[in-house]
């Protein structure tokens, strides 16, 4: 059975640190999957209590607000990009946001995958929002689990959920010897004292002032005894009242006369601080008020270690402690505490037997077991799937009148010529592809950004989308595991000819991927690329190349306008972020407030990383950067006049002018664009559409580079005459530049045309 096991499994609920038992439970499942399953791929998504989550352990992939219901959609759509063959999901309902919880019920209706849904609270008397939420969390499940007998009695009876679906699998616990409590007593100072022990967050309907009335009876029979009190306030009580429940209980043990036979342990302990002062305890005691608890993760730890158990009939204590596995004794009554502990005290052969029994019952809850049920579960499941279908809106970009610049039609011709079954061909000799020279991932993966921009602008059709699948095809073909990055240069006879390609190439591929995932509605390309982003995007951190750093960026936030609360994007994001600041820093001067001491190629992408990401003070470098980079790109006629590659422009020597590259209007271009977005300012639009004129003419030579015939764009300006060439760089960057301008005139439909009317004059 083990080899067959789903290995990908989800888990959502809240998770550690948050102080809550569901936490714990979700983390002591998760942690145990992974060690008990051969190969366990699996991770967690949780909700948080608060907007800014917790520091997580790093299997916490993705989080989000309990209160953003918005946050749930895109919640499944991260888990249905991850290939998950089974999501788990912890049910309580002041977890999840809406009436009774039912945001949660949002997340389930996305996902494509089976649900196994874990009922730890499961009401005798619901109300109708509490039923119908249960009942369709329920419906929207393959299997759900609950913990005890009398959990799934009313799971059947009350909210009609039919038998075979249901399995019982006991609150999991650890696999803890049978040890003698005086091995543990001398870590907290109780060598020689009997003790007692309830944990667990400290609130009022836990009946604790109930045992401590008891005390004093069980004080004058046992002067050596001490009650150990565990646990930290409940959050959501120390946010509206304070520490006014510890204060009243600490002055009701000193107004009883037995203050230095109770200590309080105001913490919340992990597993294995707990397991020592499990170990410590002679009795157990869950005082409960309340009979309506159907699971006690406290109880279940407890009474699997062996301990003696004293508890109030809540109905999980019923069901465990019956046939003398526990004590079981009336709600809020204190003296028949203290008889029942007096005599467990004084008859420790039967407080021996009591522990015995329970233990040998708790082998059947230990998480190993625990496990091999859910997997069970799991596997059972997946013959159940659900499915979404994903529609999107296609939008028509309406004319403007002739005095605003009004922008070319998109044609294709040229792209479909340079691409095969392979990819995309390199090179180009005229309009015509230079087979020689092969293919290269760089320009796939840019092809690929294309294909996804102009499908998510309504520009796109079938032929486009094969091309597509070809580029994806190159681009999985290009990976290589051993180096976790991407191979560049390809033959034409489709050998690779090196071991692995440069860092900004595989920074290319990475913004390719994260445009996948973010603008692509075919799940299967968004699972595809999901997998090769996880792989390669940490192993940017390591390159040196700030470039490399800038794609990958423009990749994790193509990627995060899908999941933007995915914690390792989040994390690596801050890293680059840090690293091309620190950059500017190093080198930024007043008269030269650039990230490095040379202008090379596809500068500005540095610029626009910034910008887009959100951090003010950031946004602002960016912003300065970019605005300094256009000024120095500005010809004293107006026109766009990129560094030149022949030399480029270190600081402090004369700038190269030739030879201007497409690739530099194209990345400037994005980069004013994305300006024109943070800030509103038209100058931003007005200056993106000046900088695409230099395709059309307006540039130092006053000669077009796009070819209005073939539909491709000539590979650059010599200082004397354009290249003749229309290579897979300079076709693309022309056509990523003209997709970009579409994507924010769809995106700004309800403003007004810029102004932009082009010049009378084109040459000084």
């Amino acid at each position: 059975m083990w080899g067959h096991n789903p290995k990908n499994v989800a888990f959502i609920g809240d998770y550690l640190p948050r102080q809550c038992g569901i936490a714990t439970f979700t983390s002591d499942l998760y942690l145990s999957y992974d060690s008990f399953i051969p190969d366990s791929r699996a991770l967690v998504v949780s909700v948080n209590d608060t907007p800014d989550g917790y520091d997580y352990p790093s299997e916490v992939r993705y989080d989000f607000y309990q209160h953003d219901h918005n946050a749930y959609k895109k919640a499944a759509e991260f888990l249905n990009s991850k290939d998950v063959d089974v999501v788990c999901l912890q049910h309580e309902y002041g977890i999840y946001g809406g009436p009774a919880g039912n945001y949660v019920l949002t997340l389930l209706r996305n996902l494509t995958m089976p649900i196994v849904t874990t009922f730890h609270t499961i009401l005798k008397d619901p109300n109708e929002d509490q039923l119908l939420v249960l009942k369709s969390i329920a419906d929207l499940s393959s299997r759900v689990v609950c913990m005890s007998e009398k959990g799934r009695d009313f799971l059947i009876n009350i909210y009609e959920i039919p038998e075979e679906k249901i399995d019982l699998i006991p609150h999991g616990i650890p696999d803890m010897p049978f040890v003698d409590p005086h091995f543990f007593k001398d870590k907290f100072g109780m060598e020689g004292k009997q003790t007692l022990l309830t944990f667990g967050l400290l609130s009022p309907n836990k009946g604790i002032e109930n045992v401590i009335r008891a005390l004093p009876r069980i004080v004058e029979q046992n002067p050596n005894v001490v009650y150990m009190v565990l646990g930290a306030t409940h959050p959501n009580l120390i946010k509206h009242e304070g520490e006014v429940y510890r204060d009243s209980l600490k002055k009701l043990a000193q107004d009883c006369g037995v203050r230095d036979n109770v200590r309080f342990y105001n913490q919340f302990v992990e597993l294995d601080g707990l397991l020592e002062y499990l170990g410590a305890a002679d009795i157990y005691i869950t005082p409960y008020l309340n009979p309506a608890q159907i699971t006690s993760g406290t109880l279940s730890y407890a009474f699997g270690c062996g301990k003696a158990v004293v508890s109030t009939p809540y109905w999980h204590a019923e069901e465990l402690l019956a046939d003398g596995r526990g004590v079981l004794v009336p709600f809020g009554d204190s003296d028949a505490i203290a008889t029942e502990i007096i005599d467990l005290l004084s008859d420790e052969s039967r407080r021996h037997q009591i522990r015995k029994k329970a233990y040998l019952m708790g082998r059947e809850m230990i998480w190993e077991r625990a496990i091999q049920a859910y997997a069970n579960s799991f596997a059972h499941a997946r013959q159940e799937r659900m499915s979404t279908v994903n529609n999107q809106a296609v939008y028509a970009v309406g004319a403007h009148s002739s005095l605003v610049f009004k922008l070319p039609v998109v044609r294709l011709d040229h792209l479909f010529r340079l691409t095969d079954s392979t990819g995309i061909i390199q090179h180009a000799r005229h309009h015509l592809p230079f087979y020689d020279e092969g293919y290269c991932t760089d320009d796939n993966a840019r092809a690929l950004i294309l294909a996804l921009t102009l499908q998510s602008a309504g520009l796109g059709d079938q032929k486009l989308a094969k091309a597509a699948d070809n580029y994806c095809a190159f681009i999985n073909h290009a990976y290589t595991d051993d180096h976790r990055r991407f191979r560049n240069f390809m033959s034409y006879d489709r050998r690779w000819l090196e071991e692995f390609g440069s860092d900004d190439s595989t920074g290319r591929t990475i913004w390719a991927l994260g445009t996948c995932i973010g603008r692509s509605a075919d799940r299967n390309t968004v699972t595809w690329a999901m997998s090769l982003f996880e792989k390669v995007l940490p192993t940017v951190v390591s390159m040196s190349s700030p470039r490399s750093w800038a794609f990958a960026l423009l990749g994790i936030y193509e990627y995060q306008k899908k999941f933007n609360d995915d914690r390792l994007a989040k994390t690596i994001e801050r890293q680059l972020l840090d690293k091309l600041t620190f950059r500017y820093t190093e080198t930024a001067t007043e008269d030269w407030p650039w990230f490095e001491n040379t202008l090379s190629y596809d500068n500005a992408v540095l610029a626009h990383v910034l910008i887009r990401s959100n951090d003010k003070h950031l946004v602002d470098i960016g912003l300065n950067s970019l605005r300094w980079l256009v000024g120095l790109q500005t010809s004293p006629h107006g026109q766009f006049q990129p560094i030149g590659s022949n030399g480029f422009y270190t600081k402090g020597q004369n700038r190269a002018y030739f030879d201007q590259q497409p690739l530099e209007a194209q990345s400037t271009i994005s980069a004013c664009l994305a300006a024109f977005a943070a800030t509103g300012e038209d100058e931003w639009h007005r200056t993106a559409i000046r900088i695409f004129k230099w395709f059309t003419g307006y540039n130092d030579l006053g000669l077009p580079l796009y070819d209005q015939q073939t539909g491709g764009c000539r590979d650059g300006l010599h200082i004397d005459r354009v290249n003749q060439n229309q290579g897979a760089e300079s076709t693309l960057s022309y056509l990523l530049a003209l997709a970009d301008l579409y994507t924010s005139q769809r995106q700004r439909s309800d403003v007004k045309p810029v102004n932009v009317a082009m010049p009378a004059m084109l040459n000084g």
